[in-house]
């Protein structure tokens, strides 16, 4: 439960002590690994809105799946610390099929990322999320990098 805790706290700092900087969001395409492999599509909302798109196959505790997350992420930019830089906050749902069990859950997120001058983007991330159906991984937790090609 403290896991919870932790993410509303980041969740309610990002909203209520950071303003938004307008910056130019790129589409991009790549992998996301950590917990499992992902393929991932970021497609811009507005300048500082996006929507993540991951399908992605996971190991968690002896059991095997294939999962898709759609998460709305907020970004906040950096570049005045440093040029290329991001940080982003979001949630969103999660579907997937586990062994022989479907299961139904959300998603939350948080991370770091830098876009190089050429068109690649590598980031960090924390993503909590909480398992509703079938209640056999209430809680799960995972840090990944990813790596996308940005167009």
């Amino acid at each position: 439960m403290e896991m919870k805790k932790v993410f509303l706290l980041l969740a309610l700092t990002a909203g209520l002590t950071t303003s938004l900087n307008a910056q130019n969001l790129s589409k991009a395409i790549g992998l996301r690994a950590g917990w499992g492999a992902e393929l991932s599509y970021q497609h811009p909302v507005s300048t500082s809105n996006r929507i993540e798109l991951d399908l992605g196959l996971n190991f968690l505790d002896g059991t095997h799946g294939i999962f898709a997350v759609g998460i709305y992420q907020w970004v906040w930019d950096l570049s005045r610390l440093a040029p290329g830089f991001n940080w982003y906050a979001g949630a969103g749902p999660a579907v997937g099929l586990y062994t022989s069990s479907f299961a139904v859950g959300a998603v939350g997120q948080v991370g770091i990322e830098y876009k190089f001058k050429i068109p690649l983007q590598v980031s960090l991330d924390y993503r909590p999320g909480y398992i509703f159906v079938p209640d056999a991984w209430p809680i799960y937790d995972a840090v990944c990098a990813g790596v996308r090609y940005t167009f």
